[in-house]
Order: structure tokens, then sequence, then C-alpha cells
């Protein structure tokens, strides 16, 4: 079954002094992918307001999230999502939760498990993870996070009081480990949210929230290879790429390809 790109050039979900900067990426990387099969979702220009949720600019995040399950009402293959901010794939999510029995693997330097409440900054792409489990779109017990090292104390205790299965980066670079505990959440398809800063700024250089002591690029691969033999594929998105400049594009496109290559070989 073909799979479908979705182009999100979404900022509003970011905290980054970078946000305008996913733009750039989104369409940067969309400028490689088929276009026969590539829709590009039409963003709002103005940044919105909270709308009292407590989420910073949630009514242009809400006009986006409504456009992504128009646009993909009648698509059935797997979906893979091009952001934009993290925020970009709720309702990605939302649209393969819908059609399968479904584990979503957070390959992120960051849980991004926040509340309005909680989180720091208001932004949303802190929260999507989260709000994901909170909106019962997905199970906690189907979530597995991986390569995360920026936490936020509220986001330990949610992933401790709800049993959400943690690796660290040392077991993510153990691609069999990686697979058997995607296995072991009973789902028989995973979605793959592949946020670039799980890399470690040695290896990409467009990151508006680098991390230090992430995998490689060959880690990385080898993980979503692993965990695409053991499930099939539902969708997964790639987010968060904010290149500075034409230079940084040239020399991280290269990079990005192969992500999306690894996700979609085979399909």
């Amino acid at each position: 079954m073909a799979v479908t790109f979705l182009v999100v050039p979404q900022w509003q979900g970011s905290g980054s002094a970078r946000a305008l900067q996913v733009v750039d990426g989104a369409r940067a990387i969309a400028g490689d992918l088929p276009a026969a099969s590539t829709i590009e979702v039409e963003v709002p220009l103005e940044a919105g307001d909270d709308e009292g949720t407590g989420i910073h600019r949630f009514s242009s995040l809400r006009i986006v999230r409504q456009r992504i399950a128009q646009a993909l009402e009648h698509v059935d293959g797997p979906v893979v999502a091009i952001g934009g901010d993290c925020a970009a794939e709720y309702a990605a999510i939302a649209h393969a939760a819908a059609r399968h029995r479904l584990a979503v693997l957070w390959l992120d330097a960051h849980p991004d498990a926040n509340t309005p409440s909680t989180s720091p900054s208001g932004a949303f792409n802190g929260m999507v993870l989260r709000a994901l489990v909170d909106d019962r779109v997905v199970d906690a017990s189907s979530v597995v996070i991986a390569g995360a090292r920026a936490w936020d104390p509220e986001e330990e205790r949610w992933v401790a009081a709800e049993g959400v299965a943690s690796l660290d980066v040392d077991a993510l670079r153990e691609p069999a480990t990686l697979a058997d505990a995607v296995a072991a959440t009973g789902a028989d398809a995973v979605y793959l949210h592949v946020d670039l800063d799980v890399l470690d700024p040695a290896e990409i250089r467009g990151l508006g929230y680098p991390e230090p002591f992430g995998v490689t690029v060959a880690e990385l691969l080898a993980a979503i290879r692993a965990v695409r033999e053991r499930l099939p594929l539902a969708g997964a998105g790639v987010m968060e790429y904010a290149p500075g400049d034409a230079e940084a594009v040239t020399d991280d496109m290269p990079t990005i390809l192969r992500v999306v290559g690894a996700l979609t070989s085979g399909i």
C-alpha cells in the first residue's frame, strides 16, 4: 500500500526562538518528496491565541488539526507527516490510531509529556504525547519513549505513574531491545515519531532544541529498521527540522532523506 506524505509547515506549536524556521524545514524536505504522493496542509498565517486553554497559539493549532483530519479522511495507507513542530502530529496519530491497535514509538530528545498547567513554556509541542494519552487517542501502555534526555519533573512523574515504557539513549543503541519493547505493547502496527533532535547535534545542524549525547544517524536508522521488521508501519513523522540557512539544508538533507527512506522502504 502506497505511502502518503503529509507536509505540515506549522510553527505555532513551538516555543523555540527558531520556531519560524521549521516552516522552511518542512518545505525543504517537501522539495525532495514525490509530488504525486504529497499533500501540503495550509497553515494559518496568524499566530493565534490560547482561547483560555493555557496552550499558546491554540486557535491556529486547532485549525491545522481540523485541516489534517479533513486531508486524511479518505487516506487508508501509511501516512508520513513532515513538520513543522511536533504538535502537527496529533491529528496524524489520531488517524492511524482509528485504523489500528497502535503502538507509538516516541524517538525524541524530549518526552513531550507536559500539560498546560505544568509546561514551563506553554508550547504544545512539549505536551502533544501527554495530550494523546489524556484524550484517549492512544493508551499509555502502547507508548514507548526512546532517546529522551531532557525531562521536566512532571514528565518523569507521569511516566512513572502511568507505567509508560522509557528507554534511554544507550538502550536505543540496542535495536533488538527497542523492538522488543514496542512488540510488548501487543500492538498490530506502529507509529514512529522521529523528532530530529533525538540525533546528537554533531549529526545534524538544523535543530531548534539541540540536546547533547544523542544517537548517531547509523544508530537511529538501525533502530527504525529493527522496529519495522517486527511490526507494520501505520504511520510516521519527521519533525522539528529548523535550518538556519541554505547551507544547513544542503548539509542536512542527505541525513533526513536517509531517515525518510528507513521509514518507508519496502512499502
